[in-house]
């Protein structure tokens, strides 16, 4: 009799989520509505405006990105090594691309990513949580500590914007993943939305009962 096949997973609730790779595409997805990701993931319905959730980085904002001073980092942060445009993927099966990511002189790490916007005096909850996937990614990787991140908001004269990160945001953060999980390899149809205001222009308000 031949032997199951090793999978390299000590834990069946890993290899389940390595099944389905999650990007931070998707946790944004499922921030705007469980439903999204739904017909998205799971019904696998295409949706037609990519744009919603991808980071919309044209050539102005690579410039930037390029002329963005180094010297900035290492006096105001106490950057000593910065690495850019680094894909980072868990066994977990969560992966991305981390804009920049910053090794700190109190021997800590912190992604900075770059957004085409302007700053509102406050950061919302979906620039805050894709953080804290990138800090998650850093921190296994490279096991550092990730306390904080970084977004550069280019659309405010590249307005520079400290994020702490806690126990508490990794933590919701797997119970966000946990929760997508069950939708997408489960077919679990999800409570929509409470902002209803989502519900206007979204490409999906024709099948989902939320906006019938």
């Amino acid at each position: 009799m031949s032997e199951a096949p090793q999978t390299g997973f000590d834990d069946p609730r890993e290899e389940d989520e390595a099944l389905f790779s999650i990007t931070a595409t998707d946790v944004l997805e499922y921030l705007y509505c469980p439903r999204f990701s739904y017909f998205e993931s799971y019904l696998k319905i295409p949706e037609h405006q990519e744009k919603r959730f991808k980071v919309q980085k044209g050539r102005s904002v690579h410039e930037e990105k390029a002329a963005f001073n180094p010297d900035y980092l290492r006096k105001k942060l106490g950057c000593v090594e910065r690495k850019k445009a680094v894909y980072l993927a868990s066994k977990r099966g969560i992966r991305g691309m981390v804009d920049e990511v910053l090794f700190l002189d109190d021997g800590t790490a912190a992604p900075l990513d770059y957004k085409y916007a302007e700053y509102k005096e406050r950061t919302f909850k979906n620039h805050v949580y894709q953080l804290v996937f990138y800090g998650e990614l850093i921190r296994d990787h490279f096991k550092v500590p990730v306390t904080r991140g970084f977004i550069v908001y280019t659309r405010s004269h590249n307005k520079l914007v400290e994020v702490p990160i806690s126990e508490k945001h990794y933590a919701e953060l797997n119970n966000f993943i946990g929760s997508l999980l069950q939708i997408v390899r489960a077919g679990l149809y999800p409570s929509p939305t409470s902002a209803k205001a989502r519900c206007a222009d979204c490409c999906y308000g024709n099948i989902c009962e939320k906006v019938i």
